[in-house]
């Protein structure tokens, strides 16, 4: 038998002192053999790199405690007090030593749309904090000046509930401000777009065009195309718009790549998002990732349609530690302020619609349940009540027909739920996946001038739906909000509004260590990834972020400043902020 590394100590004191029953008749000499062992042991576990910091938060307490990580290749391989990882380093040992800043798992973002994200943040003018259409058309213009080359102008974060005129504005507007090239400007919720005239004249759409499935072309009262699109209808244009050649696709992966490590963003979960996926480029980040150049680990989530072999083909493709197929992604409903949300109740403003599913439901059923049979998790976008409810009625009957496992089926959103289906997530396994700052996108009454005040104490649940399950999950829903989870964790902690001034369903608040857990923990467990991510233990992922101070000894106030110091994924750093490291 093969003798191990480890054994040679105890076999050469074997040798020198004679056999073995005179070496073990000896408690001296076997003492001395093990210390031999131990040496020579703890000589092959010297980490490459070391970090400590007075504040440390595994995930697996409330709070961060001074201790040190011990690194070897891409794994953690050890954790505790200074003074027990000091046996780990040797001369070649890198160390890393950062006060009281605070060293906590890499973030997960549980939801998101990787490509459209990139393009909204770097290729698109932003109109979030325009309070009129006049000042988008400004807006829009100033930045069409600025990129004469640009084919397609593109702009997101528009919305006209916090205009003075809260009624959708029209095309003409956008013509005085561009008529030679087309624009396209997707609105904060993303549900809905804007374009000029050129945009609708290059993609061939007329008032002559019919709606397609679940989608509007919105008209005025003269029957003449306002150019506003909602929902599928966004597709019209979106596809011809967002048809990008590969070079610019890769500029925006490679800006998305650098500007994730920078925000200590190391997961993330890339979810259909309808006809935006056609920006994301899966060869080319299986290509990156054969290359060894992906510094985000990236969970795919691609539509649920019904194409159940293609879906097995990319299941099989797609299956790294940093690109892997995890599941499938599918709508169930729009939004409130479109009204596309399905509610259970009429809205309050049109009495005679409650939103509808964006398929028919024995489609999705059928879909759901040949899905679930053959292994694979699901995710629902699920925004009204409505669609929460057959989102949990169609896990349940899947249940009940293929069997009980560990599916780990998620809806996302939740933002509005009837109180009797709460208990029904952890009775049916299903994870909740919310997105904090969702709250604070736009005012209040655009949801109860919509559904109702009664339904605010079950509107945007964050606390009930943690103490409800066993993992809950935090994303972004990036680029409808910030790529930055010290917005998500702040709106978490805080629930401030949209007035930033008053605080929607304060009992909703989660404590400091909750949110970062959900967005670390949770969002890995969402994932099939939490014995390997979402936690400092020994064994796991070294994907590691430290900050530029201790995130449990600021005010709340502090909290969207903060800074990542540095970022370390796979047990190599990516990003750093400081000359000196």
């Amino acid at each position: 038998m093969e003798k191990q590394a480890w054994a040679k100590p105890f076999i050469y004191t074997c040798n020198v002192l004679g056999n073995e029953s005179d070496f073990f008749s000896s408690a001296l000499q076997f003492e001395l053999g093990m210390k031999l062992i131990e040496k020579e042991r703890l000589m092959m576990e010297i980490a490459d790199k070391v970090i400590l910091s007075e504040a440390v938060f595994t995930g697996l307490e409330n709070e961060a405690r001074p201790a040190a990580l011990a690194i070897k290749g891409n794994k953690i391989l050890a954790v505790g007090a200074k003074e027990e990882i000091l046996s780990y380093i040797g001369p070649e040992t890198r160390e890393y030593h950062f006060g009281n800043q605070l060293i906590m798992p890499g973030f997960h973002d549980a939801h998101l749309h990787l490509m459209l994200g990139s393009l909204f943040t770097h290729a698109s003018v932003d109109l979030s904090d325009a309070r009129s259409s006049e000042e988008v058309a400004i807006l829009v213009k100033q930045f069409a000046d600025e990129r004469p080359e640009d084919e397609w102008i593109f702009g997101y974060g528009w919305d006209q509930t916090k205009w003075g005129v809260k009624e959708f504005p029209n095309r003409f507007l956008l013509d005085k401000a561009i008529s030679d090239r087309p624009v396209i400007l997707f609105h904060a919720e993303g549900h809905y777009t804007w374009v000029n005239s050129k945009a609708l004249q290059v993609s061939g759409v007329t008032k002559k065009t019919t709606n397609p499935d679940y989608g509007v072309i919105e008209k005025d009262n003269k029957g003449e195309l306002t150019g506003i699109l909602i929902e599928t209808a966004t597709n019209l244009v979106a596809d011809i718009a967002l048809a990008l050649p590969e070079e610019k696709q890769r500029e925006l992966f490679e800006a998305f790549l650098k500007q994730a490590a920078r925000l200590g963003v190391t997961s993330v979960n890339d979810l259909y998002a309808s006809s935006f996926d056609r920006l994301k480029n899966l060869n080319m980040y299986h290509e990156y990732d054969k290359a060894g150049k992906l510094t985000t680990r990236i969970h795919l989530y691609p539509a649920l349609s019904g194409n159940i072999e293609e879906a097995k083909v990319m299941r099989d493709k797609y299956r790294s530690e940093k690109l892997k197929f995890t599941g499938l992604k599918q709508f169930i409903d729009g939004v409130v302020t479109g009204h596309t949300a399905y509610m259970l109740d009429p809205y309050l403003d049109r009495p005679k619609t409650k939103g509808d599913p964006a398929f028919p439901e024995e489609t999705i059923r059928n879909w759901v349940l040949t899905a679930d049979r053959e292994g694979f998790q699901i995710r629902f976008h699920a925004i009204g009540d409505g669609a929460v409810r057959l989102g949990l009625d169609l896990f349940e009957e899947a249940q009940r027909i293929n069997g009980i496992r560990d599916s780990r089926h998620a809806l996302e959103h939740i933002e509005v739920i009837h109180p009797t289906d709460i208990p029904r997530f952890k009775e049916i396994g299903v994870i909740p996946s919310v997105q904090p700052s969702h709250l604070a996108l736009m005012p209040k009454e655009s949801h109860t001038l919509r559904v109702g005040k009664e339904k605010d104490p079950y509107t945007y649940l964050c606390r009930t739906l943690k103490d409800a399950v066993d993992h809950i999950a935090f994303g972004t829903d990036y680029p409808i909000t910030t790529l930055n989870p010290f917005k998500e964790i702040y709106y978490a902690v805080t629930r401030l509004d949209f007035t930033g001034e008053s605080k929607w369903n304060k009992k909703e608040q989660v404590t400091l260590a909750d949110a970062i857990r959900a967005y670390t923990q949770g969002a890995a467990y969402s994932s099939f990834r939490e014995n390997e991510l979402g936690t400092l233990e020994k064994g796991k992922l070294a994907d590691i972020i430290v900050l530029d101070c201790n995130l449990f000894d600021i005010s709340v106030d502090q909290i969207p400043t903060i800074q990542v110091e540095l970022t370390m994924m796979d047990g190599k750093v990516i990003y750093t902020n400081s000359a000196n490291q």
